[in-house]
C-alpha cells in the first residue's frame, strides 16, 4: 500500500511539472508550428516561377479541372484541425482562442508521427449550423477535416453534415480516433485471454463521443450488439429508457443489452467480461468490488485522463487480468494519437472522399496484427507511439481500403503507399532534428 501511495503521488508530481514547464516553453517558442517553404529559393528567378507571372498558369489548370490542386499545391497533404472549443480536454467549454495550444499540439503530432501539414482553424461560433457553414466554406484549400474538441451531441450533427457535403475526409478524432486504438486494444486483449468477441459480454461505462462511436465500431467489427450493456450517469441503457427518446443515445438503447437488464454499473459488471470506461478522471469513479464480480480473465479498459477511472493496481487486486488506460506511464496505453495521424496520412496519399467505418476497422486490425508480430502479452496488446514503425503500415492498409471501397482518386499498391508514408514521415523527423542540431529549434 505504501509503494501504491509512493507512485501516486509521483504520478500527480510528475503531472505538476508538466504544467509548470508549459507556460514558459510556449512562451519561449511562441507556439509549436510554422509554415516554412519546401521548394528552393535562389533568387528573383525563383519567385517568377512560384508566383506572378509562372503561378497563373496553374491556377487556369485547376480552374478548368478542380482536381488538379491535389498535383500543384499542398492541399494533397493539408487538414484543417476544427474546433469550437467547446469540450476541450477536460476544462469544459474554454472557447475557440483558449483551444489554440491544443490545436497546435494536435498538429506537431499530425506533422511528427503521419507528415501531415495540420493546421488549427479555431472557430469563434458555438452554432452547429453556423459552424458547419464555416467549415464547409473555407474547405476548398484542405485535403481533409480533423473536428475537435466538440461538445456532445452537436458533434454528432456537425460531423454528419460536413460528411454528406464535402468530398474529402472529415473525422472526428475524439469518437473514431479512440474507438480505432480500443478495438485494436480489445481485439488483442481477447486474443491473450482466449476468449471469442461473438460471446463476451461487455460494458461500456460513460456514453460520451469517444464511447459512442466505440460502440458503433465494435458492432462493425463483428461483436455482438446484444452483449453489449451502455452504462450512463442513470444507469444502464436499453429499451426501458423512455428518458432518453428522442436523444442520440436512444439509438444505442435499441441495438445493445438484448436481455433488457436494468440497474447501475455495479449490477451490469456481474458477470461481464470487459470493461471500457470513458467517463470521468478518477480514482475511485470505478470500485474495486465491482471489478471483483467481473468473470474470470477479465478485461479492464479505464481509459479517463489524466487520472483512469480505477488504478491498474486496484483492477488486477480485483480480479482483472488485463488492464489498459489512456496513459504513457502505464502499460497498454490506449491513445488516438496512433490512429490519426496514420489514417489521414493513408486517405491523403489515395486522395479519399471520405473516411469509413470500415477503414477506421482496417487501422485497428492493422495495429492489432501489428503489436501480435511483436508479441502479445498482458501488458502487450497494442503498440505505442515510439514503434513509429506501425505508422506507415497503418496509413497503407487505409489507403489500400479507401481504394477497395472506390472513394479514393488515385490507385497504388500496398508497398507503393506504405514506402510512401514512410518517406514522408522520415522526411518530417530528418528536418526537424537539423534544425534541433543547428541550434534553430
Amino acid at each position: 500500500m505504501l509503494m501504491e501511495l509512493d507512485f501516486e503521488k509521483k504520478l500527480i508530481e510528475e503531472a505538476n511539472r508538466a504544467e509548470k514547464l508549459a507556460p514558459e516553453l510556449h512562451s519561449r517558442y511562441h507556439g509549436k508550428i510554422e509554415i516554412f517553404p519546401k521548394c528552393p529559393i535562389r533568387g528573383l528567378e525563383d519567385f517568377a516561377v512560384w508566383y506572378t507571372p509562372g503561378v497563373a498558369a496553374v491556377c487556369r489548370e485547376i480552374a478548368e479541372d478542380e482536381d488538379k490542386a491535389f498535383d500543384y499545391t499542398n492541399k494533397s497533404n493539408t487538414v484543417a484541425i476544427a474546433t469550437d472549443g467547446s469540450r476541450t480536454l477536460g476544462l469544459g467549454n474554454i472557447g475557440a482562442t483558449a483551444s489554440l495550444p491544443v490545436m497546435e499540439g494536435k498538429a506537431l503530432l499530425f506533422k511528427y508521427l503521419g507528415g501531415v501539414d495540420a493546421f488549427p482553424l479555431v472557430i469563434q461560433q458555438q452554432e452547429p449550423e453556423k459552424f458547419v457553414e464555416i467549415v464547409r466554406a473555407v474547405s476548398a484549400g484542405f485535403g481533409g477535416i480533423n473536428l475537435e474538441d466538440i461538445a456532445t451531441p452537436k458533434c454528432f450533427h456537425i460531423l454528419e453534415r460536413l460528411k454528406q457535403e464535402l468530398s474529402i475526409p472529415v473525422w472526428h478524432d475524439d469518437q473514431h480516433g479512440t474507438a480505432t486504438a480500443t478495438l485494436a486494444a480489445l481485439i488483442n486483449a481477447l486474443k491473450v485471454v482466449g476468449k471469442r468477441k461473438e460471446e463476451v459480454r461487455i460494458v461500456v461505462f460513460g456514453v460520451g463521443a469517444a464511447n459512442y462511436a466505440t460502440i458503433n465500431l465494435l458492432i462493425a467489427a463483428g461483436f455482438n450488439s446484444g452483449n453489449i450493456l451502455a452504462v450512463d450517469s442513470r444507469g444502464i441503457l436499453g429499451r426501458h429508457r423512455d428518458d432518453l427518446k428522442g436523444s442520440y443515445k436512444w439509438r444505442i438503447c435499441e441495438i445493445t443489452n438484448a436481455d433488457g437488464i436494468e440497474g447501475g454499473v455495479d449490477v451490469a459488471l456481474k458477470g461481464a467480461d470487459v470493461l471500457i470506461a470513458a467517463s470521468k478522471p478518477g480514482p475511485g469513479v470505478i470500485r474495486k468490488e465491482w471489478i471483483s464480480e467481473m468473470n474470470d480473465d477479465a478485461i479492464v479498459f479505464a481509459l479517463a485522463n489524466p487520472v483512469p477511472e480505477i488504478y491498474p493496481w486496484d483492477a488486477k487486486e480485483a480480479g482483472a487480468r488485463i488492464v489498459a488506460t489512456g496513459r504513457s506511464d502505464f502499460p497498454n496505453q490506449v491513445n488516438n494519437s496512433l490512429v490519426f495521424p496514420a489514417l489521414f496520412r493513408g486517405v491523403l496519399d489515395v486522395r479519399a472522399k471520405g473516411i469509413t467505418e470500415e477503414m477506421a476497422v482496417e487501422a485497428a486490425l492493422t495495429l492489432a496484427r501489428f503489436a501480435e508480430e511483436k508479441g502479445l502479452g498482458e501488458e502487450h496488446i497494442i503498440p505505442d507511439m515510439m514503434e513509429t514503425e506501425v505508422f506507415p503500415m497503418v496509413a497503407a492498409a487505409v489507403g489500400v481500403k479507401a481504394i477497395q471501397l472506390g472513394i479514393a482518386r488515385r490507385e497504388m499498391s500496398f508497398e507503393e503507399l506504405r514506402e510512401e508514408a514512410e518517406r514522408k514521415i522520415m522526411v518530417s523527423g530528418r528536418k526537424l532534428k537539423v534544425l534541433m542540431d543547428s541550434g534553430l529549434v
